[in-house]
């Protein structure tokens, strides 16, 4: 494939800016990509999926609730009551 037919490795495809990859969201929020990954395997996050290599995308959103996750279990909240109070409300 020709040099300038070539699609770039950034976010340009996902037709959104304001998104970023799993570790750009990792070191805006000040955590490792290893806990992003383990928030969205846990259901505490869910990415968005865009472009042609259907990654996970981020955005500023993303960025809050994962502070708002670390602030909740350094308060004593374990990932599991973090998990009931957003999945499922009603069981506080």
């Amino acid at each position: 494939m020709p040099e300038w037919n070539r699609q770039p490795d950034t976010h340009a495809e996902t037709d959104d800016d304001a998104l970023m990859r799993i570790s750009d969201v990792a070191e805006a929020a000040g955590v490792t990509k290893s806990t992003v990954e383990y928030y969205c395997m846990l259901g505490l996050i869910r990415p968005h999926r865009r472009g042609r290599t259907r990654g996970r995308w981020f955005d500023e959103d993303h960025v809050r609730r994962i502070r708002l996750i670390r602030k909740l279990n350094r308060s004593g909240y374990t990932l599991r009551d973090i998990r009931q109070i957003y999945i499922d409300p009603s069981r506080r």
